[in-house]
């Protein structure tokens, strides 16, 4: 499956089954999340068959059964650990989705005991990964228009990625993401530039954009535009 079909198929999961991740699923994840490691300042790892951390009071506030195996995501202090680690979580996401597995992003309701970090590291939060129990649905979104800051027509690479910016998972579901296009110009080598925001002060909102640019490139086409640093 492209990436744009598993986006479109992938919805989150709070239900697994007790069933421990088969030994070829493990493998081939640590073998993309060590491709992560190479390329963003987030370190990835998983984590197998340790329900500790979802057998607290925050794990069933959360409403997840049989959360036993997960991904961390880890960063340093500073700097943009939150977008990196949106961007290349989502993609770690899709990975799982495209080996059959159910996925979750977890902010807050997870315990974070016993999770081993390095020397100035932070969690910046972790998806839980494991066979679904019962599949997860889709999640109403908004409006294109709600998320673009351009009026008029738009090139049809510009609308694909809103659209699947839109089925990005965002914290609360609340799409706090907005894209504009600006003209191209000789120092953007001629390519349109997109911007891409998200507004409040939000814990996740820097992880959310991560996530979101992730999908737009994923509708888009990088080749047809850059971004606005």
């Amino acid at each position: 499956m492209s990436t744009l079909e598993l986006i479109k198929t992938r919805h989150s999961v709070r239900m697994y089954t007790p069933e421990p991740l088969r030994a070829e699923h493990a493998r081939l994840l640590n073998e993309h999340i060590e491709l992560l490691n190479g390329k963003s300042g987030v370190r990835f790892f998983l984590i197998q068959d340790s329900p500790a951390a979802f057998d607290s009071f925050l794990g069933r506030y959360g409403k997840f059964s049989n959360a036993r195996n997960f991904f961390v995501l880890a960063g340093k202090k500073g700097g943009r650990a939150e977008e990196e680690a949106g961007y290349y979580g989502e993609d770690l996401v899709l990975k799982a989705e495209e080996l059959g597995l159910g996925t979750c992003w977890v902010g807050g309701t997870y315990s974070k005991k016993d999770i081993p970090l390095e020397a100035d590291e932070k969690i910046i939060c972790v998806i839980t990964v494991g066979y679904a129990a019962h599949p997860g649905s889709p999640r109403r979104s908004k409006w294109p228009s709600d998320v673009v800051s351009n009026t008029g027509d738009l090139p049809e690479w510009f609308s694909r990625g809103v659209e699947a910016a839109l089925l990005a998972p965002t914290a609360l579901n609340q799409q706090k993401f907005m894209f504009s296009l600006e003209a191209a110009s000789p120092a953007t080598g001629d390519k349109p530039v997109v911007s891409a925001r998200v507004s409040g002060f939000g814990v996740f909102t820097r992880l959310d954009l991560g996530i979101a640019k992730y999908h737009f490139e994923a509708g888009a086409g990088r080749e047809n535009f850059v971004w606005k640093e």
